[in-house]
């Protein structure tokens, strides 16, 4: 199963982590790892392409996370709400036996 777990501080986006494999499909062609993958890399891509927010972000083995330094922009913010958005019809459309959405206050 795929955790992603967004963190919170006061309501505001603090960081996110992505970890685990839905085994959905085999590895290659498993469309769940493949999209949380697509909209996790594009939403830091994105941030790092079209805002100014500054953040550190590492990618290992599965594990992805993303921390943000400051409060983010509207525009940032507009990117993670998308990621969020994205990530929440992939659990409901496939089941939580696959992802797992986890939103945790900080």
């Amino acid at each position: 199963m795929i955790t992603v777990t967004i963190y919170k501080d006061s309501g505001k986006y603090h960081r996110f982590s992505v970890e685990g494999h839905a085994g959905y499909a085999r590895e290659g062609y498993d469309i769940i790892c493949s999209a949380v993958s697509a909209l996790a890399v594009n939403t830091v891509n994105s941030i790092e392409a079209f805002t100014e927010d500054v953040f550190s972000a590492e990618e290992k083995n599965g594990f992805l996370t993303c921390e943000f330094e400051s409060s983010l922009s509207s525009q940032a913010v507009l990117l993670m709400d998308s990621m969020v958005l994205g990530l929440t019809d992939i659990q409901n459309n496939y089941g939580k036996q696959y992802i797992r959405l986890i939103f945790k206050e900080v």
